[in-house]
């Protein structure tokens, strides 16, 4: 059990690239924490949810920025509480500098989770959960390896379990996750 004092720690990456089997593995590492599922503020809007597509206007990218607004005010909120806070969601492209900027608290640790798009389909096969619909796996994977800005830890999880994928991430997160 890890008993570090209380930080933020992101976890990103493509629909079906681990982010929440690793967020709720790593967030039980740590004495103090929140496993904070950054979707959760999209589905609590009843009517008139947009939905961020490929060619997303401006009412599906304010909804996106609502909804990181959201995650990261309680992830400050708990942050402040004494809690460790692992944040995941899908956060891609220029929109990442954005979600950083949400957030207020510090240490922040930023982990960009990176299998190849072989692997996500194989997983998002195997999901009761289906993510993709007018995404496909090969377009967010390459709005996520193109547009997405090189910041913190990117992990190519692709040959990694989850455990392994976390213990990758304890042992380097603190040289390459962290944000100043």
């Amino acid at each position: 059990m890890l008993t570090e004092r209380s930080c933020i720690i992101l976890i990103t990456g493509i629909m079906a690239s681990g982010k929440s089997t690793v967020a709720q593995l790593l967030s039980e590492r740590f004495e103090n924490s929140v496993h904070l599922r950054g979707d959760i503020f999209r589905r609590m809007i009843v009517n008139n949810r947009k939905e961020v597509h490929p060619d997303a206007g401006n009412d599906e990218l304010n909804q996106l920025r609502l909804r990181y607004r959201l995650a990261t005010q309680s992830a400050d909120a708990y942050f402040q509480a004494g809690f460790t806070v692992v944040v995941q969601d899908v956060v891609v492209g220029p929109m990442l500098n954005e979600f950083i900027s949400y957030i207020q608290s510090r240490p922040l640790y930023v982990v960009v989770l990176c299998p190849n798009s072989s692997v996500v389909t194989l997983r998002e096969s195997a999901r009761v959960k289906k993510g993709y619909g007018v995404w496909t796996v090969e377009g967010l994977d390459s709005l996520l390896r193109n547009e997405t800005p090189r910041i913190g830890m990117w992990l190519d999880s692709s040959e990694l379990t989850p455990e392994e994928t976390v213990n990758e991430i304890i042992a380097r997160m603190q040289d390459e996750a962290l944000l100043s």
